[in-house]
């Protein structure tokens, strides 16, 4: 039995007395009378005994099946520290200390808000009080033990599923389409699923004939596939989602269909049946391999589409990418919606824009800016109240985190000479956490003011920026057309109710138009 004594009582003072309890696993809990009720029962009894002390037990349940000790992410932790705060109990009672917590940091910060709140704290099997230095030490220690423990049993469990996969067993995870999960053994295995396989080997197929991930989707979409539908162990469907892009990606690239398992980077032969075979396999690898090389950033815009990355739609909040399609010899560029692109034209109400009156649109929409005086000083003014908001919030920020750090290190002071070694410990270790962790927040906020200040510019950078657009723009390449329009523009918004454009210029991209114009008149002179 431990407790601290929150204040000397009487049979006519009550103590409000809240049971915490507490289980890792899920596992039993189902059961009419599983570990929670059994360290109930003990919580109870005890409190039970010491009736003449005022003692009484409040009907509230803190039970927390299937949470780990090692945080404090637990809806009935969370519950208790709340009441406490709401000054609804007097007295905390556990069957054990590691059932609060198994982390010795988190249980200090956890007692340290029941002394702020006076708040007495009881394990009922462990003898010690922690109102004497003796008492708190003994905790410490039963505290580390607890910690070290649960750091053991996490490295147990790391180590018996590198061993598994090593033999090629799988570990668990999500189920995936042409394997079901046999778990009757005890430990879980994949055993093929006939119908799905053969899904399965379609897809494969299907994309080494096209070689696009795309078209993949769009058939696997035409043919009303899904990918794997599963049951959770308390009867909730999983899955069953439409395939896209990124579904088809994943499932091209497991290596699980052809019978091996991975384990931090290493692959080892699986005890499962494999579904395609390694060479199959190997080669839609090589292929995905191609696709990225030819599909680099300026392969894949090899037909000068000036908004690419830039285009969205107000509507679905998504990207707009680049196509085309071909007619008598003849190629027609348009923008669509990725939505749409990937869940079918009815998923979005934007239609298809031709590229040219899109693209046309957005550089007159610059062209005015740099011909209207009174647009192009708001248009600055609003780039650098953007810059200026950005850098007063962060400047503030960072005060705030000073006044912090100056605090947290009065406490530090305070706490190495008012308390004996051992009682500070954990006290001073999360105090030096803050610390490091608002040193870094100081050094990030920093660098981002760097960056903001460089984004400030004048008007006078500004006007030099659009003064010859015309013919500086006519001059480039289609290259370096996407270029500059990529420096002087951060997005470009379609509202397809309206048929509207909302052009956003990036400042520091004005400022970077500036110096290149200045550096090529310079050239022109030298010439």
């Amino acid at each position: 039995m431990s407790k601290r004594t929150r204040k000397p009582t009487s049979p006519a003072t009550a103590c409000r007395c809240a049971i915490y309890t507490r289980k890792s696993s899920e596992e039993g809990l189902q059961q009419e009378f599983n570990s929670l009720d059994a360290q109930r029962d003990a919580a109870e009894a005890y409190i039970a005994s010491q009736k003449a002390e005022g003692w009484v037990c409040l009907p509230e349940r803190y039970d927390d099946g299937g949470f780990t000790g090692g945080n404090m992410e637990r809806p009935a932790l969370r519950r208790l520290i709340n009441d406490i705060e709401a000054d609804r109990i007097d007295c905390v009672v556990v069957y054990k200390v590691d059932r609060l917590s198994r982390s010795l940091m988190d249980f200090a910060r956890i007692v340290e808000g029941f002394e702020r709140r006076n708040v007495s704290f009881v394990s009922v099997t462990q003898h010690f009080n922690t109102t004497n230095s003796m008492g708190r030490l003994t905790l410490n220690v039963l505290l580390s033990f607890a910690q070290f423990e649960r750091e053991i049993i996490g490295e147990r469990i790391r180590d018996k599923i590198a061993a598994s996969r090593q033999r090629g067993k799988w570990t668990g995870g999500t189920p995936i389409l042409g394997y079901d999960v046999d778990r009757s053994n005890g430990s879980p295995k994949l055993v093929m699923n006939a119908a799905e396989a053969s899904r399965v080997r379609q897809i494969f197929d299907l994309y080494l004939e096209s070689g696009s991930l795309l078209t993949v989707a769009a058939e696997l979409a035409r043919r009303g596939w899904n990918d794997k539908t599963w049951m959770t162990r308390d009867g909730r469907q999983r899955g069953g989602q439409p395939f896209d892009k990124c579904r088809v990606h994943k499932l091209l690239t497991n290596v699980l269909y052809a019978g091996k398992v991975t384990h931090k980077g290493e692959v080892y032969a699986g005890e499962h049946r494999a579904i395609i075979s390694m060479d199959v396999f190997d080669r839609v690898q090589k292929q995905l391999a191609r696709n990225r090389i030819s599909g680099s950033a300026e392969a894949r815009n090899r037909h000068g589409a000036l908004l690419r990355g830039l285009l969205y739609c107000q509507s679905c909040r998504r990207a707009m990418s680049h196509t085309f399609t071909t007619r008598r010899a003849k190629r027609y560029r348009y923008y669509t919606c990725t939505n749409a692109v990937k869940r079918g034209r009815a998923a979005c109400p934007s239609r298809s824009l031709p590229a040219a009156e899109i693209e046309r649109a957005v550089i007159d929409e610059i062209r005015c800016i740099g011909q209207d005086a009174s647009l192009l000083r708001e248009t600055l003014g609003q780039a650098r109240h953007r810059v200026e908001s950005s850098i007063k919030r962060l400047t503030g920020e960072r005060r705030e985190i000073e006044r912090s750090l100056g605090r947290t290190h009065s406490d530090i002071r305070k706490a190495v000479t008012t308390h004996n070694g051992t009682a500070a410990k954990p006290c001073i270790t999360e105090l030096n956490e803050r610390v490091r962790d608002a040193e870094q927040r100081v050094t990030e906020i920093d660098t981002k003011l760097a960056e903001l200040r460089r984004e400030l510019v004048e008007e006078s950078d500004v006007v030099a920026a659009f003064a010859d657009f015309d013919n500086v723009w006519d001059s480039l390449s289609p290259r370096e057309q996407v270029r500059l329009i990529h420096l002087l523009v951060s997005r470009v918004e379609y509202d397809s109710a309206d048929g509207s454009i909302e052009v956003t210029l990036h400042p520091a991209g004005i400022e970077s138009l500036a110096q290149d114009d200045a550096a090529n008149g310079d050239m022109e002179h030298a010439a």
